[in-house]
C-alpha cells in the first residue's frame, strides 16, 4: 500500500468513527432529537406555557420559576416547592438545573429575551430517528486552507430556522482552493479557538438539508485552518424543529456542489 493510500485509508476510518460518534450524541437521552419545545416567555405574560410544568416569569434579568409538589420538578436534584430564580443554563442539557423525572427543562437567553427548552427523552423524533444520511470520506474534500480575521468583530442579522432574525457574530473568512478555484465562509471564532461557519451550497434543499454547519479547528499562528468537509454538519434545527438555527449569512453560499458531509437525517 502506497504512503497516500494508507493515509486515506487512515483517514477513511477515523472519518468513520468520527460519523458513528455522531449518530450516537444525536440518539442521546438529551441528544438533539429530544428537544420538544423552545417556548418564548414573551409569548406567555401570563408564566404558563402548555403541557410544561410550573409557572415561569421573567424578573430583574433572571428566569423565577415557581412551582408546587404536583409539578414534580426538581431544581438541582431537589424537589421545588416554592420559588426559584434561574439564570441561562450554560452546560450540557442533562446537566440543567430544572427537571422532571427524565425531562430537562433548560433557561435560555438569546439577545435579551428568554425562554425554556423542554427536552424529553421521549419525543417522537428521538424514537423514529434511525440514522444520518452521510456521504462517505473522499481526500478531495480535506483541504488547506487559510484563516484571515477581521479587524474587529462584526455582527450580522440574518434570519433563523424560526423565522425570526437575530445577529450572527462573525471574526473573520476561511479561505480555500476547489477545483482550481478559491472560496470564501466568514465564521465566528468559538471560545476554544476552533472555526464555526454556517453555509449552504448548491446540494442544499437538493440532495442535502437546506444549509449546513462546517467546524474547523483553531488555525495556527500563521493563520493555516484544516478546512475538512467530509465532517460537514447538519445544524441541530435538522434533527428538531424547535431549534432557532441562524441561516447563512451573504456570501456564504458556495456555487459548487459539496457532496461531502452529512446529508440529511434518516427516520425508521
Amino acid at each position: 500500500m502506497s504512503t497516500d493510500a494508507q493515509q486515506d485509508s487512515e483517514e477513511f476510518h477515523a472519518w468513520q468513527r468520527w460519523h458513528e460518534r455522531r449518530i450516537v450524541a444525536v440518539a442521546a437521552p438529551h441528544g438533539p432529537l429530544s428537544l420538544t419545545g423552545t417556548h418564548w416567555l414573551a409569548d406567555h405574560p401570563e408564566g404558563r406555557i402548555p403541557a410544561v410544568p410550573g409557572q415561569w416569569r421573567e424578573e430583574g434579568g433572571e428566569v423565577v420559576l415557581t412551582a408546587t409538589p404536583e409539578d414534580a420538578l426538581t431544581v438541582d436534584t431537589k424537589p421545588l416547592s416554592g420559588e426559584v430564580r434561574l439564570g441561562a443554563d450554560r452546560g450540557p442539557i442533562d446537566t440543567s438545573r430544572v427537571a422532571q423525572g427524565e425531562r430537562r427543562l433548560v433557561v435560555l437567553s438569546r439577545e435579551g429575551l428568554w425562554a425554556v427548552r423542554d427536552f424529553d427523552p421521549q419525543s417522537p423524533a428521538r424514537h423514529a430517528f434511525r440514522s444520518i444520511d452521510a456521504t462517505p470520506y473522499d481526500p478531495k474534500w480535506s483541504l488547506d486552507g487559510t484563516f484571515r480575521p477581521y479587524d474587529s468583530d462584526r455582527t450580522v442579522r440574518v434570519e433563523n430556522a424560526d423565522g425570526r432574525r437575530r445577529g450572527l457574530g462573525l471574526a473573520g473568512e476561511i479561505a480555500f482552493t476547489l477545483d482550481g478555484a478559491e472560496h470564501t465562509l466568514q465564521a465566528a471564532v468559538e471560545p476554544d479557538g476552533s472555526l464555526w461557519a454556517v453555509f449552504a451550497d448548491t446540494t442544499s434543499g437538493n440532495g442535502s438539508y437546506r444549509f449546513r454547519f462546517l467546524r474547523p479547528p483553531a488555525p495556527d499562528a500563521e493563520g493555516r485552518v484544516h478546512v475538512d468537509f467530509n465532517r460537514t454538519l447538519l445544524p441541530p434545527c435538522a434533527f428538531a424543529d424547535h431549534f432557532i438555527c441562524p441561516f447563512p449569512p451573504p456570501g456564504n453560499t458556495l456555487t459548487v456542489a459539496v457532496a461531502a458531509g452529512e446529508r440529511n437525517r434518516i427516520d425508521g
